[in-house]
């Protein structure tokens, strides 16, 4: 119930009072549109509207009439409709369905029960007054309780029709579902009835609704219906409301269809009826209604150190993998696919790198992006590659780093679970690609948080529980769908982030939502970094936490990660040592800084393994002539020549001691390399060229702009202009002019008084200080009315205090279309 999705095509509906119109006044105080309800609101509630509806204020209403016929628009209307919790729209719905204008009993009938049936009262009539109230704020109902009115778009959206079924699962009425009908067949339905004949289609169809909506004479009429007919009409009560029949119904259908309880609704379907549902109901719009929010109880509970601990351990483990991350990508960067985002397999390599799945490795890419740390780089072959700002966050304490990074990911409307994925195209949706904004996730988001952080602390709710109650807070199909994937994906992100640790919001996952900076919090709950490891005989290396930054970039170069968790594991190949050598360290070094850094000795078989790579690294020297190998070992040219993995280098001795190669340097070292040996490129002058690739930066790059989920909420400075220029338009719209007549036109039209007159007006209300009413068209051809006290007249210009702007402004005089004098109890 209540979670219609808001589409379908505008049903013709009259309105016997226009919701906008200004013409004619409150009889006896009751308003007789939205707009005279809208102005007799105060400043505030005014403000609390435009705060509701922000797309009200794109841009300001010239007054209350326009601010009314905005609110009445269909984007504007479903856009609020969407935003409201599941009794609100279902009280919305039930208005869909009511007489219109609707009394108060009736619409609590309706979400309670007929007086008399079984009631469904489970809270419904207590949350009633609140759901009204909330749809009166938003402007979707005007009236008193004695004439409740559904805005017209909001029920032309919600009322039943062939084309969009209602999500009360009514039909139409009586009235409705005859109005193709001919004047003989209703005369027929009548008399089946037992009612008397009447003289035509309008009082026959008045009389049948009069039996069906009388709960006496209804009873008595199904009392008299076949078994069979019962069970019919059990299957369509509570909807869909449309059923097919065959040319030749079986007599419980036509029993049914001579007496006007299934009306037809085309050549092969009947519909039921309305009044005759909400008999079979009980005066019921909804068979369950949702008057209170389902509760999100305390699942599990934990001690608060132990979630704290938990949740920066894991954030802890984020620094650790964004920067691997990152760093991964500073020599050769994936390239950037040409509709934009990141290739499938540059997604796997960078699960592997990672070691974690593929939807675990767009996260952390995305959250990297957003956090500003990646971006492409611009050049002719686009890479993506760390940006100057990685280099600043890498300098910042543990606890500010991922201060940064939790910052980064609250507001983010990018979706990293959508990744993998096809859009409506059929496209896949790709890592860093376009497509993967969704304006809801911010919200989705914090309400998350919001909800953790109303248990006690160390508590954890059930995820069911969570999306039960995102569930009842945006009902509508479509967007409650998305939301529902949004809330799951949050609970595992905020896990993985270290917002919360086993379920729970943490300390500082409060501060962050909050607006307190978390670090504080969270930097005495990191370990501090170490700056030393320990060695062991099987050539790997231990760090007993996170390693300082030079201890740990030097690490990472001589050895190759294992393993990470709370201790990392190092291992020393001959591979990585010489990875160490080609970055320009030698060999004493090496050993230099692991006797520096380690807290046991150093092994023998890693000082042999360093030695042995290192005594045979730089042997030989491969320069370009093409290319050329040199040695002073003849003996090993002369080996490798007569080995047939070198044929595809072309080698051929020079001398004794050198062999030109035909292939580049750089694969001749690793065709050399291949064979087993060790080289080593030698520059022009003979020197051996260091290997350490620069760090590839891109040019300075913003985080990327989250897209937002519409119009930003205004602020109160904003507000407080808005309204008081709202009422200044209205002013000026509705102000009583004095006479000479002829310089007021019709209701809305601009005043028009001749240059002179006009000049001659305003040159007196400068002097005396008095407003006046003008019309303006501006350089756009824009027209609008204003109520100015003019202060200067001088070189075709009027300057003066705009009550409508609320600003002191200035205006050429041959713009204003004319001018008038405002009653005095109006000045």
């Amino acid at each position: 119930m209540g979670t219609g999705r808001l589409t379908g095509r505008r049903d013709q509906e009259a309105t016997t009072v226009p919701e906008a119109s200004t013409a004619g006044g409150s009889a006896g105080g009751v308003p007789r549109s939205l707009a005279e309800a809208l102005r007799a609101r105060g400043d505030d509630a005014l403000a609390a509207l435009l705060h509701a509806r922000p797309d009200l204020l794109s841009p300001v209403p010239g007054d209350v009439t326009q601010l009314a016929t905005r609110a009445g628009t269909r984007a504007s209307v479903v856009r609020a409709l969407e935003r409201l919790d599941r009794f609100a729209l279902q009280t919305a719905e039930a208005l869909a369905v009511a007489p219109d204008p609707c009394p108060y009993p009736v619409l609590e009938s309706l979400l309670t029960g007929q007086e008399g049936t079984t009631g469904h009262d489970n809270g419904a009539r207590a949350a009633l007054p609140r759901a009204l109230t909330t749809l009166r704020d938003q402007a979707l109902v005007w009236g008193d309780d004695e004439r409740l009115r559904l805005v017209r778009t909001a029920r032309e959206l919600l009322a039943p029709s062939a084309q969009r079924p209602s999500p009360t699962g009514l039909g139409p009425t009586v009235a409705e579902a005859t109005s193709g009908m001919s004047p003989t067949r209703i005369q027929e339905i009548v008399a089946a009835l037992g009612l008397p004949a009447t003289h035509d289609p309008v009082s026959a169809v008045s009389a049948l609704t009069g039996l069906f909506t009388d709960p006496q004479r209804m009873s008595a009429l199904l009392d008299e219906a076949p078994a069979e007919a019962h069970q019919v009409l059990g299957r369509l009560v509570w909807g869909p409301p449309y059923g097919e029949v065959t040319p030749n119904p079986t007599a419980p259908v036509r029993w049914l269809r001579d007496r006007g309880l299934l009306l037809p609704a085309s050549a092969r379907t009947v519909v039921l009826p309305r009044e005759v549902a909400l008999h079979l109901r009980g005066g019921l719009a909804h068979r369950d209604t949702a008057p209170v929010a389902p509760p999100v109880p305390a699942h599990r509970e934990h001690r608060p150190q132990l979630v704290d601990a938990n949740a920066a351990g894991q954030a802890l483990a984020a620094l650790s993998t964004v920067e691997e991350l990152v760093k991964s990508w500073e020599h050769a960067g994936p390239l950037v696919l040409r509709a934009g985002g990141l290739a499938v397999r540059d997604l796997k390599r960078a699960a592997a790198t990672l070691d974690t799945t593929e939807a675990a490795a767009a996260f952390w890419i995305e959250l990297a992006y957003a956090a500003g740390l990646l971006a492409s780089d611009g050049e002719a072959d686009e890479r993506y590659a760390p940006t100057p700002a990685f280099d600043d966050w890498c300098e910042l304490p543990p606890a500010e780093r991922w201060s940064a990074l939790a910052a980064a990911w609250l507001p983010a409307t990018r979706t990293s679970g959508l990744v993998g994925e096809q859009d409506g195209k059929g496209r896949t949706l790709s890592a860093l690609g376009p497509d993967l904004d969704r304006s809801a996730a911010p919200e989705v988001r914090r309400r998350v948080l919001e909800l953790l952080a109303a248990l006690p602390e160390g508590a954890s709710p059930a995820p069911e529980a969570v999306l039960d109650r995102l569930a009842w807070e945006r009902p509508v199909r479509g967007a409650s769908d998305l939301r529902a994937r949004l809330a799951h994906w949050t609970l595992s992100e905020a896990e993985v982030l270290g917002v919360s640790g086993r379920g729970a919001l943490s300390t500082f996952g409060r501060a962050l939502l909050e607006h307190r900076d978390p670090a504080p919090l969270l930097a005495p709950l990191l370990p501090e970094p170490v700056d030393h490891v320990l060695l062991q005989a099987d050539l790997t290396a231990v760090a007993p936490g996170p390693l300082r930054r030079p201890l740990g970039d030097t690490l990472a170069v001589l050895a190759d990660v294992e393993s990470k968790g709370g201790a990392t594991v190092y291992r020393f190949t001959p591979g990585s040592v010489r990875r160490a050598l080609d970055a320009g360290h030698a060999a004493a070094d090496l050993h230099a800084f692991l006797e520096e850094h380690s807290r046991t000795p150093v092994p023998q078989p890693l000082a042999y393994l360093i030695d042995d790579v290192a005594r045979r690294h730089g042997h030989l020297r491969v320069g370009a002539a093409s290319s050329y190998v040199r040695c002073d070992d003849d003996a090993m040219l002369g080996e490798i020549l007569a080995d047939k993995r070198s044929a595809g280098l072309g080698l051929r001795r020079l001398a004794p001691t050198v062999l030109a190669a035909q292939a580049e340097p750089t694969a001749l070292l690793e065709g050399l390399r291949a064979m087993g040996y060790a080289p080593a490129a030698e520059s022009l002058t003979g020197d051996v060229l260091v290997a350490r690739a620069d760090a590839h930066r891109t040019p300075p790059r913003s985080a990327p702009v989250p897209v937002p989920d519409g119009p930003p909420v205004p602020d109160d400075t904003l507000l407080g202009a808005a309204v008081r220029a709202i009422r200044a338009g209205d002013l000026a719209a509705t102000a009583v002019r004095k006479e000479p007549a002829a310089a007021v036109g019709a209701p809305g039209e601009l005043p028009r008084t001749s240059a002179a007159e006009t000049l001659a007006t305003v040159q007196a209300a400068a002097l005396t200080g008095s407003a006046v009413w003008i019309g303006y068209v501006n350089a756009d051809g824009a027209a609008s009315q204003r109520v100015i006290a003019p202060v200067r007249v001088e070189g075709g210009f009027v300057t003066g205090y705009d009550h409508t702007a609320d600003e002191v402004r200035t205006y050429a005089l041959h713009r204003i279309t004319g001018v008038a004098e405002l009653a005095e109890e109006h000045l």
